[in-house]
């Protein structure tokens, strides 16, 4: 995306008002680009427009500015209906250097052909310029004030303006010229004049049709550029062409005008997931679990869209923003008590005041009581003005509209201070919060009806081998009942999200394919159990390198080690053990934590603890290790066989104990790490 600048050299210093650009890819921007005039914009975007095409990749370059005048200029001016005789037309008047250019000249010249007083406005020179009428009321244009798109887009300035702000026509007479260089040297296509079939494609796109200035302090046009950059390549390929269909073959027009909601969402959303996002370090063989946690916590990041929500349908979604208490909780100074209120505080000795008529009550709003009076007041009521103290109903006695009671008293006792809970501004629950029955009472408290939340996570699952065959069903010699795939889907409800059964799929490339490309489709994440290694008939790691984005994943895990990792249609694919017992055991030790993570929750540690051991065990350097256990008599014991065929093991275990990759002599009574099954789920 590239703001634009009709004037001259900026400067070395970044500023707004001048030339910015930023490159983003599946929605992750990189840092914006200065350009400090047109003849170093062109530059940079020849070099950046040859680097992507020896890449093979293609690029939709925007520009702030028009691309064609409103109906009737292009005839008018070049005996043609085409913008691009226009384009042609510009590019052999307009002459421009860093210091100068001489677009006013060029505009005066195009309006004395048409009468001299317009349809161009506006002379930044010193000198009167013939046929340029500097202020508008002077001004006769013989063609439309603005474009079609420009009369829809509230706010848009006409093209025949050249100066004062918000004015874009210098940009076009600057801006057009090097378009039209830019395109002949890269056989670019331009919207909505032609196709868009060609490598590099330039469209029209307004920042302001759905973009403020940004945050305080930043550079409005910097923010901006990066803003668009980053949601328009996240936009999904069937969003963007619905976008680009638009027929304006003479005027040109405004991409995303009258979808302004889909840009705005797409701008809420969070980046895709990138193809290498799973690529180890080079040279890397085995990594420990420790590492391997580190690297999915860095590289993985929210995948699942953004949407309003009200608070009470907020449970167990992830919050998309920090969230800021709009009131005070409690709002107002208030009594944790029923008794009697009064000012200040009362020594030793007893006390005697009169009461007023009434009573404070929670609800009600707060009135006032003379300096040396009591007052009647219940729980939760808010303290009326002259009221800072409470003394319990139990300790006072009433009697011919007096109360009595014995001191001392302190100042403010039995009284909650305004915000003494929460402030309001005070940031009450953060990014990454998954909201519970608790969360959504802070938010009512503090006066919150709506959040921004993720979408549920949806993961899909597959179970692959053909030596599978359902629970129930007539079982070949050889052949095994299917226990991952209830178990996977029972764990993805478990973790609180939504669970996609894909079903099973033979050893057969061709039908797997056509399940991942089902599952990519359905899901936001795939999780695969079997054929995640290396052998023959190991198809999803297999299916996996053909994309170009498999890495298997040998970490120092025992039960589990071959993890598959990729991606799949722009989807994430886990691809576990076949084995159940590892596959739960990787379920839980990686996809917990990253299924978390890509839901938009906080990167989840389970909580263990360091308890006695009730079993002997020496174990070997090397692999962090996952044995199956439970908590008896306060010590750790752990199922009587580590094979991992022993699916009963599951069942019996409550838990792991964790041992670390070092080398170690585990007698009863030694402390271990103990890690509930239940740290893992919500």
């Amino acid at each position: 995306m590239v703001d634009w600048s009709g004037g001259n050299d900026t400067g070395k210093s970044p500023r707004q008002d001048a030339i910015w650009a930023c490159v983003a890819r599946m929605g992750r921007a990189e840092e914006p680009v200065y350009l400090r005039n047109r003849r170093v914009a062109e530059d940079w975007l020849a070099a950046f427009f040859d680097a992507e095409t020896r890449a093979g990749r293609r690029v939709l370059a925007g520009f702030d500015f028009p691309f064609g005048y409103p109906c009737g200029f292009a005839k008018a001016l070049t005996g043609r209906k085409d913008a691009f005789a226009v384009w042609g037309w510009l590019t052999d008047r307009i002459e421009d250097t860093p210091q100068s250019n001489n677009r006013f000249d060029v505009a005066a010249d195009i309006n004395r052909r048409f009468g001299g007083e317009g349809p161009f406005w506006f002379n930044g020179l010193k000198r009167d310029i013939d046929g340029l009428p500097r202020r508008k009321d002077s001004y006769n244009n013989p063609f439309p004030e603005k474009r079609a798109a420009e009369d829809l887009a509230k706010g848009a300035f006409s093209c025949w303006q050249l100066g004062g702000t918000g004015a874009v026509g210098s940009q076009v007479l600057m801006g057009l010229p090097v378009l039209s260089r830019l395109k002949k040297r890269f056989d670019a296509s331009v919207w909505p004049f032609e196709p868009l079939t060609n490598s590099i494609a330039f469209v029209e796109i307004w920042p302001s049709l759905t973009l403020g200035a940004g945050p305080d302090g930043a550079i409005k046009d910097a923010w901006q550029v990066k803003e668009v950059a980053r949601s328009v390549s996240n936009l999904e390929p069937d969003v963007l062409d619905r976008l680009l269909e638009v027929d304006a073959r003479e005027e040109g027009w405004i991409f995303g005008l009258g979808h302004e909601a889909v840009l705005v969402d797409a701008a809420a959303q969070p980046p895709k997931l990138t193809n290498d996002c799973f690529a180890l370090p080079p040279g890397v063989h085995w990594t420990p679990v420790a590492e391997t946690l580190a690297m999915l916590k860095t590289r993985l990041q929210p995948v699942t869209p953004i949407k309003t929500v009200p608070i009470c349908a907020a449970a167990g979604h992830a919050l998309a923003s920090d969230v800021v208490a709009l009131r005070s909780s409690p709002p107002l100074p208030n009594t944790a008590v029923d008794g009697y209120g009064f000012a200040g505080s009362k020594d030793a000795g007893i006390h005697r005041m009169p009461l007023v008529e009434g009573r404070a009550a929670a609800g009600d709003a707060p009135g006032a009581v003379p300096e040396g009076f009591a007052v009647r007041i219940l729980t939760g009521a808010a303290l009326p003005d002259g009221i800072n103290t409470v003394v319990l109903q139990e300790d006072v006695s009433v009697q011919d509209g007096e109360i009595a009671f014995r001191g001392p008293i302190k100042l403010a006792a039995n009284t909650r201070r305004a915000g003494e809970d929460v402030e309001k501004g005070e940031i009450v629950l953060t990014k990454g919060t998954r909201v519970g029955p608790a969360e959504a009472a802070l938010l009512a408290a503090t006066g919150i009806r709506e959040v921004d939340v993720h979408a549920p996570l949806r993961v899909a699952v597959i179970s692959t081998g053909a030596e599978l065959v359902e629970a129930g069903d007539q079982a070949a010699p050889g052949q095994i009942y299917d226990a991952n795939r209830p178990m996977l889907l029972d764990l993805i409800r478990a973790f609180g999200h939504v669970p996609v059964d894909m079903g099973r799929v033979a050893d057969n490339r061709d039908q797997l394919s056509k399940v991942l490309n089902a599952a990519a489709k359905q899901s936001d994440l795939v999780l695969t159990s079997g054929g995640a290694s290396a052998g023959d008939e190991d198809h999803v790691s297999a299916l996996l390198t053909e994309t170009g984005s498999m890495t298997l994943w040998r970490i120092a895990v025992k039960p589990g080690r071959p993890l598959a990792l990729g991606m799949w249609a722009a989807t994430p694919v886990f691809g576990l053990p076949g084995n159940p017992v590892a596959a739960m055991t990787c379920a839980m030790i990686f996809g917990a934590p990253a299924m978390a993570r890509l839901a938009g929750q906080a990167w989840k540690e389970p909580q263990g603890y360091q308890v006695p051991a009730g079993f002997s065990k020496r174990k070997k350097a090397g692999r962090t290790e996952y044995l199956r256990a439970r908590m008896r008599n306060g010590q750790a014991e752990v199922f009587a066989s580590e094979g991992s065929g022993r699916i009963s093991g599951l069942a019996w275990a409550e838990g792991f104990v964790e041992l670390p990759p070092d080398a170690a002599d585990i007698t009863p009574g030694i402390l271990v790490k103990y890690i509930p099954f239940g740290s893992f789920l919500t």
